[in-house]
């Protein structure tokens, strides 16, 4: 997510931290540079026009320019008005009405409207304790009902059951009704979309929206379509009023325009973000913190949410208590494999550390971020016997060719991963050896070296 944009404001950034004084000349100079990252990364023009002359109006002042870390302050400067453009604050979902509360997802057809309608149930259920009921209002794309109900089964939440032949305002009407007596909490209504924006569409959406009085209308908007998400998000507000908007596909859009234009653009704030295929990969969108990810600052309340969510606490201290001992083993490595990978896997955690985005290059090259390799070393280890698995000492060359016939790869990989092994084991007994200001003073470097 925004890796181009955050590569380059890294580069920008890095030219004006190797001067201690900083010119009106040096920051106009930044200042261009940032609008062309900006534009590239498709951001409206309008919105970088705004936001390059506010951050110069603050940056060429004498607090910047006789400060003692100019650059620095330039740097927050960006971010404050980074986050001013995404929206200040987050913008919670609204669910204080008289019960069911009505949420209607509306957006073009392809946008992963139906995905995240069962998204959010799924966070509705799991963070705020709701009971939730999906209705599917698309009886136009093939299947589309029996997709929504077959998301409900596999989240074990409650959809309205199916009747042949039946329209959208009936579809509603029995979804009020059901929401009433059945004592749910929330209703969310997945509405049919179009491969464009269309008047018989719009005419739909209001006729349900009249009859829902939806406590919120979120439109579901495909990030990968740049500025057309962004006209498309203009032109439903405009003709049916959008309270929030959920953004998709998050972690294929390297570019991050849409998502720094939206709120600027339509005055609609981002409420979610879909961030992977899984219909756990949903997240509330915090525009300081994404602020942070964009300029490399990571966002480690994101990660340790995400941790909370997808860990075993119990499991995480057993583990902890066998580094400590010494006796970590292949079965324990096999465990934090699936638990990364459960937590969206090692590529979108990194981008949630601090100033990864400077060894970007050397992680790439190594192959670290490449979540395949962790799938296969999973397969390795679990094509040893238990015993293997507990003693790797005891793995000669010939248990070494059978695992690697097992798990389908070549002895190659299985010699790799011991030795990935061997290594880890070395750090933990450094780790353990370490005090706390010890680790704190050396870092990665000390246990890694460089």
């Amino acid at each position: 997510m925004f890796e181009n944009l955050s590569d380059n404001l890294s580069k920008i950034f890095s030219k004006l931290k190797g001067k201690g004084f900083l010119s009106e000349d040096d920051v106009n100079a930044a200042m261009r540079e940032v609008r062309i990252a900006l534009l590239e990364a498709d951001v409206a023009l309008p919105v970088v026009k705004e936001f390059i002359n506010k951050v110069k109006e603050r940056a060429i002042g004498q607090e910047v320019i006789k400060s003692i870390s100019p650059a620095q302050m330039v740097i927050k400067i960006v971010q404050d008005n980074l986050t001013e453009t995404l929206g200040s604050t987050s913008a919670e979902i609204n669910l204080n009405v008289t019960p069911p509360a009505v949420i209607m997802m509306v957006g073009l057809q392809g946008s992963g409207k139906t995905t995240s309608a069962a998204k959010l149930a799924l966070y509705l259920r799991r963070k705020k304790n709701k009971k939730v009921l999906l209705a599917s209002l698309d009886i136009y794309r093939p299947a589309a009902q029996k997709q929504l109900e077959v998301l409900g089964k596999q989240i074990e939440v409650a959809s309205l059951p199916i009747i042949e032949g039946e329209k959208p305002e009936a579809i509603t009407k029995r979804a009020l009704e059901a929401g009433r007596l059945e004592g749910f909490d929330v209703v969310i209504l997945d509405t049919a979309g179009r491969l464009h924006i269309d008047q018989e569409l719009m005419k739909e959406l209001q006729a349900v929206r009249k009859l829902a009085n939806p406590a919120e209308t979120l439109l579901v908007a495909d990030s990968l379509t740049g500025q057309d998400a962004v006209n498309i998000a203009s032109e439903f507000n405009n003709q049916i009023g959008v309270t929030g908007i959920i953004l998709t596909r998050i972690d294929g859009d390297g570019r991050g325009g849409a998502a720094l234009s939206m709120r600027q653009v339509t005055g609609c704030p981002i409420k979610f973000m879909g961030v992977g295929e899984k219909i756990s990969e949903f997240e509330e969108f915090h525009p300081s913190r994404i602020a942070s990810r964009i300029l490399g600052m990571g966002d480690i309340i994101a990660l340790v949410e995400r941790a909370a969510e997808n860990v075993d606490i119990e499991e995480a201290k057993k583990i902890e208590q066998k580094i400590r001992k010494g006796s970590f083993d292949l079965d324990d490595l096999a465990k934090q494999l699936k638990n990364m990978r459960k937590m969206g896997g090692i590529g979108s955690l990194m981008g949630m550390l601090p100033g990864i985005g400077k060894i970007k290059k050397q992680i790439d090259e190594s192959g670290l971020a490449n979540d395949n390799i962790f799938i296969r070393q999973e397969s390795i280890i679990y094509s040893m016997t238990k015993k293997e698995r507990r003693s790797p000492d005891l793995l000669n060359a010939s248990r070494k060719r059978r695992i690697a016939k097992g798990a389908g790869v070549e002895v190659s990989e299985v010699n790799r991963l011991l030795k990935q092994f061997k290594g880890m084991e070395t750090m933990m007994k450094k780790i353990t050896k370490m005090d706390k200001k010890s680790l704190m003073r050396g870092g990665m470097k000390g246990l890694m070296g460089k």
